[in-house]
């Protein structure tokens, strides 16, 4: 595949090709692969016990760097898969349950396309409302327009998790319609729970989605290869992703520009999804490079009561991300 076959239009629904396997690859198994061997996440996971997964050599300091948070007390979940082949690279305890903020909002964006593809949704302009009002993430709250499309509201969702946006489209497709589609998928254990919020009382539910990395890790695959739903849907979903500007965790690692990173640069192209909130930190991505293309989630549950163990999180995660990076730029191999 050429540099110019990979780029994607200017078009926000475009599919920016990030995962997609090079021509001739096999799209792999539709069923998880079994790990080729089971280690422990380095001498201090080793030592907590829960944590054990799958790896392979290249992820070393990365597993040190995970092992050492888990014996600072945090949670961890990663899971690294080969996109092409589906080969498990790595895996530490990839199917914990844990929060990961608003990360669930890929399972909204899904239903959105879907509806926008099947006409339920068509060019539909949602008004803003005072129950969609939240003090989070985004940028409708701070514009004067007070109506807009669905298509792009979903754009502001990827580009930047709007929090207005959010509750927006989640009131405009519905929560169960997002349940009902992601059971439809064989997500088990991944949720969008709740709609964002200020503030979580005893009434609310505790957290807005949870996730294992494991299935955050395969769902980004399925997109990646055009399998969830749809190939059209997929595309869809992978460009509204392709435009989100934080890449502060793990694709901090990747050396590419923030704001503009939907076409090929330095032979690397990602897409990126996070998940912030208090002693929360959770990422899921695709990343191509030239010689592979890798599909990823790290969700890591944590302390906060000081900033130097959020940086610890955060400095961690740009170790792990610093050796898929590596991973992508040698041969995808089974």
């Amino acid at each position: 595949m050429t540099e110019s076959d990979a780029a994607p239009s200017s078009e926000p629904d475009a599919e920016p090709s990030a995962g997609r396997p090079e021509p001739g690859a096999s799209a792999g198994p539709t069923r998880r692969p079994r790990r080729r061997h089971q280690v422990d996440a380095a001498e201090g996971v080793r030592a907590r016990g829960r944590h054990r997964g799958g790896a392979d050599e290249r992820f070393s300091a990365g597993l040190e760097a995970l092992g050492a948070l888990a014996r600072d007390g945090a949670s961890v979940s990663a899971s690294v898969i080969d996109t092409s082949t589906g080969r498990a690279l790595l895996a530490v305890d990839d199917t914990l349950v844990q929060p990961v903020a608003s990360l669930g909002r890929v399972l909204l964006l899904i239903e959105t396309a879907a509806q926008l593809e099947d006409g339920r949704l068509h060019g539909d302009r949602l008004q803003r409302m005072a129950r969609d009002t939240a003090t989070g993430a985004g940028l409708w709250q701070f514009l004067q327009e007070s109506t807009m499309q669905v298509s792009d509201l979903a754009t502001l969702v990827g580009a930047s998790a709007d929090a207005w946006a959010t509750n927006a489209l989640l009131s405009a497709v519905g929560i169960d319609a997002v349940r009902e589609r992601a059971e439809a998928l064989g997500i088990e254990r991944t949720a969008l729970i709740d709609r964002v919020r200020d503030r979580r009382g005893p009434d609310d539910a505790p957290d807005a989605s949870v996730a294992p990395a494991g299935e955050l890790a395969w769902l980004m695959r399925g997109l990646a290869l055009g399998e969830v739903v749809d190939e059209p849907v997929s595309n869809r979903v992978l460009g509204w992703l392709s435009l989100a500007s934080d890449l502060s965790l793990l694709a901090g690692a990747f050396g590419l520009d923030p704001l503009a990173h939907r076409a090929l640069d330095h032979g690397l192209q990602a897409v990126v999804v996070t998940g912030s909130s208090t002693g929360v930190r959770a990422e899921a991505g695709i990343l191509r490079g030239p010689g592979s293309s890798v599909s990823y989630a790290v969700t890591v549950t944590f302390d906060d009561a000081t900033l130097q163990r959020r940086l610890a999180v955060v400095e961690a995660l740009r170790t792990l991300g610093t050796e898929v990076l590596e991973v992508v730029h040698a041969p995808s191999y089974r």
